[in-house]
């Protein structure tokens, strides 16, 4: 008798921690939004452009074997981040169709989207350079768009996105890169922070008010050492590069003053808003460490310099981008950090995510995880 009720017992537990580790433990869907670091299909699918690069090979060749629209070789953060919670990669918001199953989530993300409207940059005469229109309260608009077609009454949408996670970002780069390649200063660039970063809180808030409870807010990668800024700022100066990783100094420093204020935002949102888990994904320092030692993390390669490009000394040439005329991809991308300049190989963005899923680099952490990383 005395068997059958341990054995009864030990039965309910088992079933109760196992409803418990695919309930709270688990995230079921995931929900995207930001700019080319994330985005999986929607620039091309926008016809933003007529023949954009990324619609081609080098694009998407190491993994999917063909370009999807994916501003890497291969995998992005997100797409390991959903590999990882046994999810499908998320299709983009662009390719939504009728009777179409997006129950485990939709991307939203944009290639060259901003955090501020459009209308910011036409006003400060920039509107001619930006990729895409599609800012951050565009794709928010997306959402709640979507949002009848997900859930209906106020109890199933609850029920829904508290086993979803909402990823907002990385965003806010691209609000730097425009008019720091056509001549912004930092200095400049520095007041425009507290702007960006109230577009993402604002945009975050909103999320929470339509049922989000389960948010991940990335920060800004070390700009300093992205290819792209090396070549476009190179300095004749040896103090403007710091000694053990060649970055430069004040860039890397600027993003650390962008990271900081959101990290600010975030916790009034927390105060705001406790019911809700608001966690903060560390780009930053999640990169550094193969920053720091490249062949640790098998970037025999290097970081500093882009696999696909066409010459100089970070093998990044403006006239001759990765996929265009005169440039030309390397042999291996996972032994290279940066892939064309401005993005990450699909093995950097795999350390990234690493950081995050596993952890320390996710403050407070993420569920946990179910499935290792491949």
């Amino acid at each position: 008798m005395k068997v059958l009720v341990l054995f009864s017992f030990y039965l309910s537990l088992e079933s109760f921690y196992g409803s418990v580790l695919t309930s709270s433990l688990h995230y079921e869907s995931i929900f995207n939004f930001g700019d080319s670091l994330s985005d999986t299909g929607n620039f091309l699918l926008s016809g933003a452009l007529a023949f954009p690069v990324i619609a081609k090979l080098p694009y998407g060749e190491t993994f999917f074997r063909h370009a999807t629209g994916r501003c890497s070789d291969g995998r992005l953060v997100v797409d390991f981040i959903a590999e990882a919670y046994g999810l499908p990669h998320l299709p983009p918001y662009l390719a939504l169709t009728k009777g179409k199953n997006f129950q485990h989530g939709v991307n939203f993300a944009v290639a060259g989207a901003t955090a501020l409207d459009s209308e910011f940059f036409s006003q400060r005469h920039l509107g001619a350079i930006l990729w895409t229109n599609n800012s951050l309260s565009v794709q928010l608009g997306w959402f709640k768009k979507l949002k009848s077609s997900l859930c209906t009454t106020k109890q199933e949408c609850d029920n829904y996105f508290k086993k979803s996670l909402f990823i907002v970002g990385e965003i806010g780069g691209n609000d730097y890169n425009y008019p720091f390649f056509v001549g912004g200063s930092i200095k400049q660039l520095r007041n425009s922070v507290p702007l960006v970063v109230g577009a993402i809180t604002k945009a975050t808030s909103a999320l929470i008010e339509e049922g989000a409870v389960e948010l991940l807010v990335p920060g800004n990668l070390p700009i300093g050492c992205s290819s792209v800024y090396l070549t476009l700022f190179k300095s004749p100066n040896k103090s403007d590069y710091d000694q053990r990783n060649g970055c430069l100094k004040a860039h890397n420093a600027f993003s650390k003053y962008h990271n900081n204020q959101l990290k600010k935002g975030l916790q009034t949102l927390r105060q705001k808003y406790p019911h809700a888990n608001i966690i903060y994904a560390d780009y930053y320092h999640a990169a550094m460490p193969f920053f720091h030692s490249p062949k640790r993390y098998g970037f025999y390669s290097g970081t500093l310099r882009a696999c696909c490009g066409g010459g100089g000394p970070y093998n990044f040439n403006n006239s001759a981008r990765c996929g265009h005329i005169g440039s030309k991809a390397c042999q291996n991308p996972s032994s290279y950090a940066n892939w064309d300049g401005i993005h990450l190989t699909e093995a950097a963005y795999r350390v990234i995510a690493m950081g995050l899923v596993k952890g320390p680099y996710a403050s407070p952490p993420l569920k946990s995880v179910p499935l290792s990383l491949v």
